[in-house]
């Protein structure tokens, strides 16, 4: 007798797999790549370019940077149903690119590390849950600032410099901000602050407006046609309207704000007339409670009057490392939790627009850390 593993009736019909064609391999390749691709940027790592001057000279305009999703752990997404690549406007028609017809709750897969002082971190923009935007949490704008406080920090700013509970923040090495400089008439060699890539306005025939940072300003104090150089501060107790809270009882400008507590998951904040202007917004805006004024300094929430609040949400304050061209949590505020994007790693490319043409990659900016 023999044993047979595999037996076939030579009169059944053979069924021979059908053959793709070279479209439909095309289509599955591109199908398999758009996939993979957008999983490697949602849960892994995505990359990014610098379009403004808010992080000179620590980041410089043209710098592309690869941003770790995985470091502060992934954000599952908020608005799944969306075009991919896009992130909230289809290039070239401008429509939305997602449909906000169906909204998942935030989470977070686990992460590396906590966000620590100092980082630089990608998150989505607060302010673009207002008018006339109205977008979704994960579909607000990409923003890269300084972590400069986290939750639960007490952060004060005094004549410039940052203190965080009652401690001097380490600065920028590559901050810049904005100084008042003077001559004696004679004009300044424009290759020189060419080369040092260095913002002048001219105010009057022996005055300027330099923004550089504090390393070009020892540099060009001491060349000889300059008489006085000194940083520009606003005073402490000049109120500033666009700063944060905009409420005239807090005379806090960009450069003399706080002292303020970052909220923290958890902390319960006694509601008066000294917290509410601070922490309304987070209340209403980011956790999702109804919030009506019952009061000058009485709060509703829920349909209920509330004397204190417990917060949903870490919270964090986010910087410029150029002090004077940064729109930042001076302005808006607080970032929540659920709008941190991903922790910046490395420049992978750097482009000079302004450069020559055989310099306008930053060779030395390739594949450089940022810290």
């Amino acid at each position: 007798m023999k044993l047979k593993f595999w037996s076939k009736d030579p009169q059944e019909k053979k069924v021979e797999k059908k053959k793709k064609s070279a479209s439909r391999e095309w289509f599955d390749a591109i199908v398999f790549a758009v996939i993979a691709a957008t999983l490697i940027r949602t849960f892994f790592i995505e990359a990014y370019t610098i379009p403004t001057g808010s992080m000179e000279k620590s980041l410089k305009v043209g710098d592309f940077l690869f941003v770790s999703k995985v470091n502060y752990g992934a954000r599952i997404p908020m608005t799944p149903v969306a075009f991919p690549f896009a992130h909230h406007t289809m290039p070239i028609i401008g429509t939305k690119a997602y449909w906000d017809g169906v909204q998942w709750g935030y989470h977070r897969l686990p992460g590396f590390s906590e966000i620590k002082r100092g980082d630089a971190v990608v998150f989505n923009w607060p302010m673009e849950a207002d008018e006339p935007y109205n977008r979704p949490v994960d579909k607000r704008e990409n923003y890269i600032k300084r972590c400069m406080a986290i939750a639960g920090d007490t952060l004060k700013i005094v004549n410039t410099q940052v203190y965080v509970n009652g401690k001097a923040a380490e600065n920028p090495q590559f901050g810049e901000t904005t100084y008042y400089v003077r001559t004696d008439g004679t004009d300044f060699n424009p290759s020189a602050l060419q080369d040092m890539r260095i913002e002048v306005q001219r105010a009057t025939a022996d005055e300027y407006y330099f923004n550089m940072t504090a390393e070009e300003a020892a540099t060009i104090k001491q060349w000889s046609n300059v008489k006085v150089l000194n940083p520009i501060i606003r005073p402490v107790n000049e109120y500033e309207p666009q700063v944060f809270p905009h409420n005239p009882n807090f005379k806090w400008n960009e450069d003399n704000f706080g002292p303020v507590i970052v909220p923290k998951k958890g902390w319960t904040v006694k509601l008066d007339s000294t917290t509410i202007p601070l922490y309304e917004r987070a209340i209403s805006v980011y956790e999702g409670n109804k919030v009506e004024r019952s009061g000058a300094n009485e709060l509703l929430i829920n349909g209920k009057k509330a004397d204190s609040y417990t917060f949903k949400m870490d919270y964090y304050w986010m910087m410029g490392d150029n002090r004077h061209n940064s729109l930042d949590s001076r302005f808006w505020g607080f970032v929540p939790e659920d709008h941190i994007v991903g922790k910046a790693l490395f420049i992978w490319m750097s482009w000079d627009s302004e450069g020559t043409f055989l310099d306008k990659i930053r060779w030395s900016r390739i594949f450089k850390g940022i810290h």
